[in-house]
């Protein structure tokens, strides 16, 4: 494989969106949820993780590849109005896999009734929702706008949302509390318009990818857009831009964690210091790959990740579905009770081989080198499922 594999695509951009799918599944997929190692675990609500850069990440990559694909296809001839009912059309299917895999298996268990619908508290937020939302958002601004409102939309977005958490009051509560989840302003929009629809996780008060917060997260993606710009000017030699996204990212590594003194650092806010901080975490980690991989041309262990990075969004999908079908399958414990065949088969696999936490990630890796077979068998057979 070499760097300008794949007929001109960016192979590094790939690589990055790979490792980011891998490190999504790595900590998504504990053997068991009470015994994980930290850093693979979100910050309880301000602060961050290496956990917590996982999701902006995705969305800058987004950002990146519309810029490059649109910027392709318009110079192919391709029409604005054409190309803006694709990005429609692959937003409402990314949107819909969102709610399919909030649904499924369609059905509850409970002692009263059995087999049940669970469309009564179905989770409408989501990753692949917000992911959909802010495709569908920066497509449009990059088809019909000019980089200079779009720069300025990302600015508007952040100082926007930062004025809105911290100035509009809340009723009952009042302005500016975003020490918990449920007294925010995001909190207060997402029970208004989704009711019982939220994450059950935060006893539905609240969403991480609530309304609100989908804004700042637009602004992340429009980061990715800027990013793509860079990359595309011709009148820089491939060193100068290595240089220009290290600096660009510094700077907003900084910035990001300046502003968090007076507004914190919140992956499930979506903070305005948080999208800056992360896009420029995000913009150092491409630089490093752009330079290593399409530079210098090193791409002797990249294969995994492209193979990753390709079908990204195929392998969220189906690794969440049989996660899920693998949790909510019993079998017999061996004294009278049930047990779920995730935890059989955790317990008996790899519980024996390590002490828990340590299980626990040998668990998750296992389960990233499995997909990795299928999609291995996927890219030599040229298969890649684009939404």
């Amino acid at each position: 494989m070499s760097a300008a594999a794949g007929g001109g695509r960016l192979v590094s951009l790939d690589v990055f969106r790979g490792a980011t799918i891998i490190a999504m599944i790595v900590v998504n997929n504990p053997g068991t949820w009470s015994a994980v190692y930290p850093p693979l675990l979100h910050a309880e609500w301000h602060g961050w993780t290496p956990t917590d850069l996982i999701f902006p990440f995705f969305l800058f990559i987004v950002g990146v590849a519309v810029a490059l694909a649109y910027a392709k296809r318009l110079d192919a001839g391709a029409s604005r109005r054409d190309l803006m009912g694709m990005a429609t059309r692959r937003a409402l299917v990314l949107f819909a896999l969102g709610l399919f895999m909030a649904a499924w298996p369609f059905f509850t268990i409970t002692p009263e009734f059995g087999l049940r619908p669970a469309l009564s508290t179905l989770r409408i937020p989501g990753v692949l929702q917000r992911i959909a939302l802010c495709y569908f958002a920066v497509a449009a601004l990059v088809l019909f706008t000019s980089p200079r409102t779009q720069m300025r939309t990302l600015v508007a977005l952040l100082l926007g949302y930062w004025a809105a958490l911290m100035l509009v009051p809340v009723p009952g509560v009042g302005a500016g509390q975003i020490g918990a989840a449920e007294t925010t302003l995001a909190a207060w929009i997402d029970r208004a318009v989704f009711g019982q629809h939220l994450w059950v996780g935060t006893d539905r008060l609240s969403d991480p990818e609530g309304l609100l917060s989908t804004l700042p997260a637009i602004a992340t993606t429009l980061f990715g857009v800027w990013t793509g710009r860079l990359l595309l000017d011709s009148d820089r030699t491939p060193t100068e831009k290595t240089v220009e996204l290290f600096r660009r990212g510094v700077i907003l590594v900084i910035v990001g964690t300046v502003w968090g003194w007076f507004f914190p650092i919140n992956k499930p806010l979506w903070t305005s210091s948080y999208a800056v901080m992360t896009a420029g975490q995000a913009m150092c980690a491409l630089a490093l790959c752009y330079w290593s991989i399409d530079v210098r041309g090193r791409v002797r262990f990249v294969r995994p990740f492209v193979v990753y990075g390709v079908n990204a969004i195929t392998v969220f999908v189906m690794s969440g579905i049989v996660a899920k079908t693998l949790i909510i399958l019993q079998v017999g414990d061996g004294a009278g009770g049930t047990r779920s065949v995730h935890s059989w088969i955790f317990e008996t696999l790899f519980l024996p081989l390590a002490s828990p936490v340590n299980a626990s990630l040998l668990f998750a890796l296992a389960w990233v080198a499995a997909w990795w077979l299928v999609l291995e068998l996927m890219y030599r057979r040229g298969l890649v499922i684009k939404v």
